[in-house]
């Protein structure tokens, strides 16, 4: 009886403060959608802005579903072949106590699991960025749905799931720049690859209509990503998650700084949609990183992220793909910087004891970051233009071109974002004449 009396003694208990800092940072991602709407919502011409709200909140319906019946299970389930999970007694959550603990940790299963799910809501939810202003709107929902079964549940296997191939490797992701980031950033380029450019790309002014609400959305995405990241240690016992919150701030303040820097060499400007997408850049490369490096890597990291990423959005005008609002060269670009720079960056005394090359390590770990990033870019790549070319030879991904050009916002969903009728006479005139010729300041792409 001695050995078991041993292992109940050592086995974890339910821990109500690291249950409730869980439950927090879980609401704390779920924020994280709704701010990305605000976000790309501004970002887009006005006759768009309610599509691409609808974009990404849809995600919490349709993922949110699919998770209890069986994402949570392929995702998280007893591994097969290293590339997906699947466990019976999950579908339906129906066999879940609700005191059992998450193996080897202090929560409750139900609250890995919906903390889980916010990152699955969130990571479909990046590529509508892509894909402004020219998707059906039921065409992207079962996009969404297949995507989310196809793509997201198995690679969150294969990065964090016990069994998954990039997790036996031991590719770090703390909390998801391959599951996430460049999961999303791959399939935008390979949907964009699919339907084709928005009409007038190149050739029409398409500005963002309200940069406040690019900053509103950018805040809140920040202020979530502290659960985003934070969280993704899944407790708060032995400093690391700590590490992960204070690097998720360096790294996000330095890439606002080295975006600014950039934009203003370049450009000649310090603009309030340089220094959102900045913060977003950096929010992105500190994702997979945080909890191995220190706070000065955070601040190179960070620097790096955000002069990088500021010249990638360009790239879209050199190569001629349409990616409306960056989600490739901030989300992709981020996601794979944050992934490699772990092999240099990593001092051995956060998450694990694996150094990188600044830090006496050789170079395994940067290999193995590099399997990591390709595996999961690749087959997104791939999956995700085979998902948007069956699509659109059923059931067609673009609206009509007349429906495009006179605003997807009516035509999908019968509505528009601001209704000026109500506003009398002259302030209406002022306020359908404005759109006509602005005052406008000196245009910078980013």
């Amino acid at each position: 009886m001695a050995p078991a009396i041993t292992l109940a003694a050592d086995a974890p208990e339910l821990s109500a403060a690291n249950t409730g800092f869980m439950l927090i940072c879980s609401a704390l991602v779920m924020l994280m959608t709704p701010g990305l709407a605000f976000f790309y919502g501004g970002m887009v011409r006005v006759k768009s802005t309610l599509n691409m709200l609808m974009m990404s909140f849809i995600s919490l319906g349709i993922v949110t579903v699919l998770w209890v019946l069986y994402g949570f299970s392929m995702a998280f389930g007893t591994d097969s072949g290293s590339v997906i999970g699947w466990n019976s007694d999950w579908v339906g959550l129906s066999d879940i106590g609700l005191t059992e603990l998450w193996d080897g940790y202090t929560i409750p299963v139900f609250v890995f699991l919906v903390f889980q799910l916010m990152f699955a809501v969130l990571t479909p939810a990046l590529i509508s960025g892509a894909l402004a202003d020219r998707v059906k709107f039921t065409a992207w929902a079962l996009f969404v749905a297949l995507w989310a079964t196809i793509v997201y549940f198995p690679v969150a296997h294969w990065v964090w799931g016990a069994g998954g191939w990039a997790f036996e490797l031991g590719v770090i992701d703390f909390a998801g720049g391959t599951a996430v980031h460049i999961n999303a950033g791959a399939a935008a380029l390979g949907v964009i690859l699919v339907i084709g450019k928005r009409i007038g790309f190149k050739k029409d002014p398409m500005r963002p209509h309200s940069l406040p609400l690019v900053m509103l959305g950018a805040g809140l995405l920040w202020f979530g990503w502290f659960g985003f990241n934070a969280g993704s240690w899944l407790g708060n016992d032995d400093g690391v998650g700590a590490l992960m919150f204070v690097n998720t701030q360096v790294a996000t303040a330095a890439a606002v700084l080295g975006w600014l820097a950039y934009e203003k060499i370049r450009h000649g400007a310090f603009t309030t949609l340089g220094a959102a997408s900045g913060a977003v850049a950096g929010l992105v490369a500190i994702t997979p990183a945080g909890g191995a490096v220190s706070p000065l890597g955070a601040i190179a990291i960070g620097v790096i992220a955000g002069v990088l990423c500021a010249m990638a959005v360009g790239l879209k005008y050199r190569f001629g793909y349409d990616d409306s609002l960056d989600v490739i060269g901030v989300h992709l670009v981020g996601g794979i910087l944050g992934s490699l720079l772990i092999g240099f960056f990593a001092t051995g005394k956060g998450q694990s004891d694996v150094a990188g090359l600044f830090y006496g390590g050789g170079p395994d770990q940067f290999w193995k970051q590099c399997a990591g990033v390709l595996g999961v870019l690749a087959y997104s790549l791939v999956v995700s233009a085979v998902l948007a070319f069956l699509l659109d030879r059923t059931i067609g991904m673009r609206v009509s071109e007349d429906d495009e050009v006179a605003g997807i916002d009516q035509a999908e969903h019968a509505e528009t974002a601001y209704d000026f009728s109500g506003a009398g006479g002259g302030a209406a005139r002022t306020a359908t004449a404005a759109p006509v010729a602005p005052a406008e300041s000196k245009k910078v792409d980013a």
